[in-house]
């Protein structure tokens, strides 16, 4: 029998009018930890506003968590839990290491370190799609000779790798990348380098968050974006946070690592369904759902009620 994987998603995912169908005390708590209404930019925007690094990462934790909630209401389980960047942080709550309160405040803190480590315009991240991981790894040594810092910051799929560093190092990169041969290199709106290791500052000021807050050892094993092996101990889960702020995202490497389990059901709890494609572009055979309100809940438990029988 299949085995089941719930996916959380990260920047990038959110949108204007996130979470406004969806009946769950999430967004008051939220509000409540961070003293602010989150609420009210999710349901509104302006987007400007909920593109905001700071607001943005609170923001998808929450609508995630909101729609885990209805799932676990609905008896709905996984045998394992991943999340890109900040979904980590989703994926955590779900598998009763952090409490909801403590990830929606300590990525509103991450996001403001995020933000401050690089200043604007300094940092850039572009998206190279149709080269080999090892093929751009050699691209961004060659261009880091000369130009300054970029490294592999999201390894998404097979032909899609997001590139992160100093705004020089980006821009050389991804001059080589087309030289080299691959299909496109998309510049991405960001307000930094992240997942590079211009990201330090943000991930020492972090270690001094995580520390003040309870991490228990995680009931469902959690795949970590910086190894893409299963986690369970608390203190392991507490430095792969601190170093995830700084180290690629390795998502394909994550997917490979619930196929050897054998996960063939993967379901995206949260806004968007990025993880969802991601996912079939990897594996094609395997069956991946996108969860955006109660109505996807109430599918995805007749899928999963067939599944399980």
């Amino acid at each position: 029998m299949g085995k089941v994987a719930f996916l959380f998603p990260g920047q990038g995912s959110q949108s204007v009018g996130m979470g406004k169908d969806v009946d769950s005390d999430c967004f008051a708590r939220a509000d409540h930890v961070l003293d602010y209404s989150l609420s009210t930019i999710m349901y509104e925007g302006p987007e400007e506003e909920l593109k905001k690094t700071e607001h943005t990462q609170p923001a998808l934790v929450t609508m995630s968590v909101a729609l885990l909630q209805i799932m676990q209401e609905e008896g709905l389980t996984a045998d394992f839990v991943a999340g890109h960047s900040l979904g980590e942080y989703s994926a955590l709550v779900a598998a009763g290491a952090m409490r909801f309160e403590d990830a929606v405040y300590a990525v509103r803190q991450r996001g403001l370190f995020m933000e401050e480590a690089v200043p604007n315009g300094e940092g850039a991240m572009a998206a190279v799609l149709g080269l080999e991981r090892a093929t751009l790894e050699t691209i961004c040594t060659r261009a880091e000779e000369h130009k300054g810092i970029v490294e592999l910051a999201n390894l998404n799929c097979p032909g899609q790798i997001v590139i992160s560093g100093s705004a020089a190092g980006v821009k050389e990169a991804s001059r080589l990348a087309k030289e080299e041969g691959a299909r496109r290199v998309l510049p991405l709106q960001v307000s930094g380098p992240f997942h590079s290791s211009l990201m330090k500052p943000a991930a020492k000021k972090l270690a001094t968050v995580l520390e003040k807050l309870e991490i228990e050892d995680a009931n469902i094993s959690v795949i970590a974006n910086v190894s893409a092996t299963a986690v369970n101990d608390a203190s392991a889960i507490r430095e792969n946070l601190i170093q995830q702020v700084y180290s690629p995202v390795l998502w394909e490497d994550t997917i490979h690592t619930l196929l050897d389990n054998g996960v063939d059901t993967f379901v995206e709890i949260g806004s968007g369904n990025v993880l969802t494609g991601l996912v079939r572009k990897i594996n094609r055979k395997v069956k991946a759902i996108s969860v955006q309100s109660k109505e996807d809940v109430m599918k995805v438990k007749e899928q999963l009620e067939g599944v399980s029988e």
